[in-house]
């Protein structure tokens, strides 16, 4: 019997939906950690189907297929549909995102086993799920909307699940307020689109993007840059990045979510998604590299001194997005894509991994910790794997996604580019070094906590040894050979508009020097971090000092939050102040001011309102008897007009 799976797509979020409906009716009363269960049972169905979609994809070759559900919005010449679009993009990332989540799914029962809002935690994280698969199975800017929302709302949600603290409640506001910075231009960007194409699904626009390119360039480069100041938003870049370091307040299981699976990855999705629009949009794509490059390099820098293990790997997190934007923004979708992909399994694992750690010590500050390798041994060797991913150590998965990024920068003439990605690996490999140091290695830094450390539960270990699979060999299975793998094959003409330069043969010789490079950029990078924390040489406390203001400078993260909090904040509340004061006191004050008089002349109005019959009789005789005399005043001539 042959099954249609591409059919069966919708199942793929309504599996989780169901299961978050479930959860949310019956959780609280009934279910209680049965919750934990039903939400892992729906991702593991949802990645079973996901995965075989995929390869029915694979085995089509590059046929896109449009699956309607029903019509949504029909009025005039406007029809919007809620439509999955298959095709071997969105069948990558439905692969990428529902296997990450189940495993981290199944994390989260033994991470979240004892806390009594777990019921609230296991309809959420499936609801968010369903609706980054909405996001990237959309056919359409507007159902792809409701989804890019609806992965905002649950963040916030789950940022703030510990909602009783006052850091998560901060961080989940700020993080909401943020993104609808960035929404505010995919909405001027979804507006624009269907003004100028008449049309918001994908397979209507992109065909006449070129056409009218020509006649309406800025149009085209102002509706790209509005849809990529929504991708800055949700993919935390430069300027509208501060959120996601924050959102660490948020259960760690959560992190991994937001920063492997979902919401961070959309703002990447919709550029590369929308190739075909940005390689038209004039100045739009250096935008993006540029964007992209300098967000990558900054929170690198900032990553250098955290000493939270979380906020280390959130800044991580903003410094490997800005690659995939480095990538779509100098012609290499696919490149972005694949590390969009490699990317999602290593940082789920250092997320997974940190999560262990503090399960198992109850403590997020690097610098209480130490020697945990002997008590964690699954946790470290499985983080030490994922960290060498992040510093793109061959033959590991990072390395040939994230090299092949910075070798486009390259090869597609961008040399500055190019240095500034070479020079974020060698950042990105020396904080991996500390942070695994400082972790794992020496000798316990507080005897109480190293103490009572241990290993997590099998149903903890498990996902991140699956994890690690993905860490180590997703990059050699899905890259090799670098610029001609599977990835690129099976990609190709779908998020690149140029299908056949990406077919032309690769100068490997170009290639092996630009990864050479990177990976001794890389190995200098650790070189320098060993040196440093296993050898003391030289001592990190003296380099701090001798550095003085560099080091404040990136601890305080740049005082962006201060410039955030005292400066922009401050002048929103002026001027939102002011229109208060004027709305206040001039419109409201001109209608309190006419209410006035006429309550005024009421006041006096209404004293002769008596109630008094015989005062009503007098007053009536007393007006006829005034125009009796006036009226006949006219009339003997004794008055004139």
């Amino acid at each position: 019997m042959n099954i249609d799976v591409v059919g069966l797509v919708w199942l793929v979020p309504g599996i989780p939906l169901a299961a978050a409906i479930v959860n949310g009716l019956f959780g609280r009363r009934w279910l209680h950690r049965a919750t934990g269960v039903i939400a892992s049972v729906a991702l593991g169905l949802s990645a079973v189907l996901g995965v075989a979609i995929f390869f029915a994809v694979v085995a089509a070759g590059h046929v896109a297929r449009t699956v309607t559900l029903y019509e949504w919005i029909g009025a005039g010449d406007f029809h919007v549909n809620v439509a999955a679009l298959v095709d071997p993009l969105s069948a990558t990332m439905v692969a990428v995102v529902t296997v990450v989540s189940f495993l981290i799914h199944v994390f989260s029962n033994g991470y979240m086993e004892h806390d009594p809002g777990i019921h609230r935690f296991f309809t959420w994280l499936p609801l968010f799920v369903f609706l980054m698969l909405t996001l990237v199975l959309a056919d359409n800017y507007l159902l792809m909307f409701v989804g890019w929302e609806g992965v905002g709302l649950c963040s916030y949600l789950l940022i703030g699940f510990w909602f009783e603290r006052p850091a998560p409640y901060t961080a989940a506001n700020k993080a909401f307020w943020m993104n609808r910075i960035g929404d505010w231009g995919f909405t001027i960007g979804t507006i624009l689109t269907f003004l100028t194409f008449g049309s918001l699904t994908f397979h209507d626009v992109f065909p006449k993007v070129a056409g009218v390119a020509q006649t309406q360039p800025l149009t085209i480069t102002f509706i790209a840059l509005a849809f990529f100041l929504g991708a800055t938003g949700k993919s935390a870049q430069l300027p509208l990045y501060s959120w996601l370091p924050d959102a660490m307040e948020g259960p760690t299981p959560v992190s991994a979510l937001i920063h492997a699976a979902t919401m961070v990855t959309a703002g990447v999705y919709l550029v590369a998604r929308s190739t075909p629009l940005f390689a038209v949009a004039g100045p739009a794509l250096l935008v993006v590299a540029i964007i992209g490059a300098v967000t990558a390099l900054f929170a690198a820098t900032i990553a250098l001194v955290q000493v939270d293990i979380k906020r280390v790997l959130a800044y991580s997190t903003v410094s490997q997005l800005g690659y995939m934007f480095l990538a779509c923004g100098v012609g290499a979708p696919i490149a972005a894509v694949f590390h969009l992909a490699t990317h999602a399994f290593f940082k789920a694992l250092l997320f997974l991994g940190s999560g262990s750690v503090i399960h198992a010590t109850e403590e997020q500050d690097m610098r209480r910790m130490g020697g945990l390798r002997r008590k964690m041994p699954i946790t470290y060797w499985t983080f030490l794997l994922a960290g060498g991913a992040l510093a793109a150590i061959p033959p590991l998965a990072g390395f040939w996604s994230k090299d092949e990024i910075v070798g486009a920068a390259f090869t597609n003439g961008q040399p500055i580019l190019w240095a500034v990605g070479v020079g974020t690996g060698l950042l990105t490999a020396f904080y991996t070094t500390r942070m695994i140091y400082l972790t794992f290695h020496g000798e316990p830094r507080d005897h109480h906590l190293y103490d009572h450390a241990h290993e997590s539960p099998a149903v903890m270990t498990v996902p991140l040894l699956l994890l690690c699979v993905g860490a180590v060999f997703a990059g050699l299975v899905l890259g090799f050979p670098p610029e001609a793998g599977f990835i690129h094959r099976f990609l190709e003409g779908t998020v690149t508009a140029e299908a056949a330069a990406q077919s032309e043969l690769p100068n490997y010789v170009l290639i092996a020097g630009l990864a050479a490079t990177a990976v001794v950029a890389g190995l200098i990078g650790i070189a320098i971090g060993y040196a440093m924390y296993a050898r003391r040489r030289p001592d990190p406390a003296a380099v701090s000092r001798a550095v003085g203001p560099i080091y404040t400078l990136l601890w305080n993260k740049y005082f962006v939050d201060e410039l955030y909090d005292h400066r922009i904040l401050e002048g929103g509340r002026a001027l939102f102040g002011a229109a208060w004061a004027f709305d206040a006191h001039i419109i409201d004050g001109i209608v309190d001011r006419l209410a006035w008089l006429v309550s005024l002349l009421g006041s006096g109005l209404r004293r002769v309102q008596t109630g008094i019959v015989g005062n009503y009789a007098l007053s009536i005789a007393a007006g006829l008897l005034i125009l009796i005399v006036v009226y006949g005043g006219y009339a003997t001539g004794v008055l004139h007009r």
